[in-house]
C-alpha cells in the first residue's frame, strides 16, 4: 500500500487541476494495515472505504491469509472499528466461494452487523495450475493449458441459491435501508436505465484499470499481456481510451455470446455476465456459456415478481420500501 504522503499529494493535484469539478476518492482495501492516522485522514477528505470481508471468521480466514501464511479476520475487522471510530463510510466486498454456499442469509447478517449498508459479492470462479516448485498452484485464464477450475470456486447453484436467500430476507426487511449491488443491477435492468454494473451492460471495456506501472488494461479480470492498451507514460489516456482494440475488447462481449443466450428470456438482465466466466463449451462452432449462467436464472426467476413490483412502485413515484408490505404477504 502506498504510504499517506502519496494521497496527500494526489489531493493537492486534485485540487489544484479539478477546474470546479467534484471528484469522490474511493480506496478499496483488506483493512489490515488501517491505523489511527489512515482513518484520520480518509475522515477530514471523506473517503469512501471498501473493505474485502467474505463473511464470518471461519469462512474469512480460510483463504484471506497474509504472506505468512496467517488469519487475517481479526485485524480486519480491527480496520472496521477505527473506520466506526472516526465515522469514515464503507461499504463491503465478499467473495462468494465454496464455503459461502448454503450460508447466504448468515453472511448477510453479519455484514449488517458490522455496519454494512452497501454490499457487493463477487462469484469465485478461478482457474489453477500447478507448477512444480512452487507452494500454491497458479491463477490462469481458464484457456490456460492445463488449468483446472480451482476447488475454492463457487458452484453456480450454490451462487444462485445464495442470492436467493439473500434477497429473501432483504426484500421482505431491507430494502431502503441496506443495499445489495446485483438487486440495485437487477432493478435497473427493469427499469430501463444503466446497470452501474459492467457485466450486466450490453458491452464493456468502460472501466479501464491503471497498473502501478502505468500499464493500462480494459477490465480488472483481463491484466494479461495481450489485453494491454498501452502506457499512460508513452500516451494519453484519451489516446488509449479510443483504441481499436479497447473497443473490440468491450464489443466481444455481446458478439462472441451464443444463440442459446441471445434468445434466453434473461438475457436482457444479465447480458451474459462477465466474460471471464464463459468457458462452458455448447458446441464446436458457438461461443461459450457463462459457468455461472443456471445460477443466474435461479435468481432471475426467483427474484421477478418482486422486481417487477419495485419497478412500477418507482413508476408511480412510491418509495422502494414499500415493496415490504406486499413481500412479507405474497413472496
Amino acid at each position: 500500500m502506498q504510504g499517506i504522503g502519496f494521497y496527500k499529494s494526489a489531493l493537492a493535484l486534485q485540487n489544484k487541476y479539478a477546474s470546479g469539478k467534484k471528484i469522490d476518492n474511493i480506496l478499496q482495501t483488506n483493512g489490515t494495515l488501517l491505523n489511527e492516522e489512515w482513518c484520520k485522514f480518509f475522515a477530514k477528505n471523506h473517503f469512501l472505504i471498501g473493505i474485502s470481508i467474505d463473511g464470518p471468521q471461519d469462512i474469512h480466514d480460510s483463504f484471506r491469509l497474509n504472506k505468512a501464511g496467517k488469519p487475517t479476520f481479526e485485524k480486519v475487522m480491527n480496520g472496521i472499528a477505527l473506520l466506526k471510530k472516526y465515522k469514515v463510510e464503507f461499504n463491503t466486498l465478499s467473495v462468494v466461494n465454496k464455503l459461502s454456499e448454503g450460508r447466504g442469509g448468515e453472511i448477510y447478517h453479519f455484514l449488517k452487523n458490522i455496519g454494512s449498508h452497501y454490499m457487493q459479492f463477487l462469484p469465485a470462479v478461478e482457474h489453477i495450475v500447478e507448477i512444480p516448485g512452487r507452494k500454491r498452484a497458479v491463477i490462469v485464464p481458464p484457456e490456460h493449458e492445463g488449468a483446472q477450475q480451482a476447488p475454492w470456486s463457487v458452484s453456480a447453484k450454490g451462487y444462485g441459491e445464495f442470492l436467493n436467500d439473500i434477497f429473501d430476507i432483504w426484500v421482505r426487511n431491507d430494502v431502503g435501508q441496506y443495499f445489495v449491488q446485483i438487486f440495485d443491477s437487477t432493478l435497473a435492468q427493469y427499469c430501463g436505465v444503466q446497470p452501474g454494473l459492467c457485466s450486466m451492460n450490453e458491452t464493456c471495456g468502460e472501466a479501464l484499470i491503471v497498473e502501478h506501472n502505468g500499464d493500462v488494461y480494459p477490465c480488472d479480470h483481463f491484466v494479461y499481456p495481450e489485453y494491454k492498451l498501452g502506457n499512460i507514460s508513452e500516451k494519453s489516456l484519451r489516446e488509449i481510451y479510443l483504441n481499436q482494440k479497447r473497443f473490440d475488447f468491450g464489443m466481444d462481449k455481446r458478439s462472441t455470446l451464443p444463440r442459446e443466450c441471445l434468445n434466453c428470456e434473461y438475457y436482457t438482465l444479465c447480458r451474459g455476465e462477465c466474460p471471464k466466466h464463459r468457458f462452458e463449451a455448447i458446441s464446436a462452432d458457438e461461443g461459450k456459456r457463462n459457468a455461472l449462467c443456471d445460477g443466474f436464472k435461479l435468481f432471475f426467476k426467483h427474484t421477478r415478481p418482486s422486481m417487477k413490483y419495485l419497478r412500477d412502485l418507482l413508476a408511480a413515484g412510491r418509495p422502494a420500501y414499500d415493496v415490504i408490505p406486499w413481500a412479507r404477504t405474497n413472496f
